[in-house]
């Protein structure tokens, strides 16, 4: 079986007050935190492996999932010291990635648990080596617009200008790669802002490398929780109806 890779390092800026003392991955909702219920969807997916790659207030993840015996599974953590992108807290698993393909998901994006094992079972059925989750948005302009034709990637286009996309089509965040990708990462320029990203990596091996990347849709009425701002966060907190539709 696949590792699966959540990256939850970050500060949650956007959070705060909320993420002033507290991961934002492990902000409680319902009882549990964030990051466990995208665990048990992977673990529903089949996933026993796991890489928490952490960073800012680490030990709150440290220390609530230790080992991952608790699961019935095993977790390793890496440490992004510096906060040098997607890319840069991916490049720090590498040599943990035994098997050729490794599912990767950011930490504060959460999707229905069918989801995680329908792409799961397209890898083994298919034989993709690169798979892109896309959820249904009116205007992609806050994500990043993906463009498909007869369902492989041909574009991604980071924060589009708001009306401009000629796509309903977001990256998701949620990915199945082949370590290929690694090779890319470690010769990709960083961004205006210093970062390596994972998103920009995959577009150079489908304009250089002629990687064919399979978009997997989600449903237009599918649940995609980003946990992304305070005003999200408090509508999840605050209703639990959302949990209705996770595993479904």
């Amino acid at each position: 079986m696949l590792k699966a890779i959540i990256l939850c390092a970050g500060k949650g800026i956007r959070l705060q007050p909320y993420t002033i003392n507290h991961q934002k991955a492990m902000l409680k909702l319902h009882g549990k935190p964030f990051l466990e219920y995208i665990l048990e969807g992977l673990i529903f997916a089949g996933f026993q492996e796991f890489i928490f790659v952490v960073g800012y207030r680490k030990e709150q993840i440290t220390n609530y999932f230790q080992s991952g015996r608790n699961w019935n599974v095993n977790i390793e953590y890496y440490e992004q010291k510096e906060l040098n992108g997607t890319g840069g807290a991916l490049l720090l698993c590498e040599k943990s990635i035994v098997n050729n393909h490794f599912l990767l998901t950011w930490g504060d994006i959460l999707v229905p648990y069918r989801i995680y094992k329908k792409i799961v079972e397209i890898h083994q059925k298919e034989k993709h080596d690169y798979i892109l989750v896309a959820n249904y948005m009116d205007d992609p302009y806050l994500g990043a617009a993906v463009y498909s034709e007869d369902k492989i990637c041909t574009n991604i286009i980071e924060k589009p200008q708001p009306g401009t996309s000629k796509t309903n089509l977001n990256n998701c965040g949620v990915f199945i790669f082949s370590k290929q990708i690694f090779n890319i990462l470690r010769n990709l320029s960083p961004s205006e802002r210093g970062e390596i990203e994972v998103p920009k990596a995959l577009l150079k091996g489908i304009k250089e490398h002629n990687w064919k990347v399979r978009v997997v849709e989600m449903g237009k009425n599918q649940l995609r929780v980003d946990l992304g701002v305070k005003q999200i966060y408090e509508h999840l907190r605050d209703d639990s109806s959302w949990l209705n539709f996770l595993k479904i």
